[in-house]
């Protein structure tokens, strides 16, 4: 199963998800905020701290993945042309970060920030795990 853990008060991470579900017509993503209970539990299984939310995080056969890296690897899970920016993983990882770190800073400034996490409407909500 390959799920994306992401910060549900962030108005540009649930674009992200909206984003994803149209481009992902296999329907073989879930999703989660990270302030939900699979994502507490997550973050505790793996020791990071239970406020995280730096990043979205992908879990894949096993493994996970946060920051760039993450990115990358989802847009090579998606129908599109946006699965041809799985290359940008040939980027060194610390130039890829840097990036993704600016945006992350100032996406609250930038996007705006909810108040509760995303509730799913009922078209997508059996996309995400409870």
């Amino acid at each position: 199963m390959t799920i994306i853990l992401f910060d549900g008060h962030c108005n540009l991470c649930n674009a992200w998800v909206k984003f994803v579900i149209k481009r992902d017509s296999t329907k073989k993503i879930k999703f989660a905020p990270l302030q939900s209970e699979i994502g507490k539990n997550f973050l505790d299984k793996n020791k990071i701290a239970d406020n995280y939310n730096e990043s979205l995080v992908l879990l894949r056969d096993g493994n996970y993945f946060i920051k760039s890296t993450a990115a990358i690897k989802i847009f090579s899970l998606l129908d599109g042309w946006e699965k041809h920016l799985k290359y940008l993983i040939f980027i060194p990882v610390p130039i890829r970060d840097f990036f993704y770190f600016l945006v992350a800073k100032f996406r609250y400034k930038l996007f705006g920030k909810l108040d509760t996490c995303m509730i799913p409407s009922a078209e997508i909500s059996e996309r995400f795990l409870n």
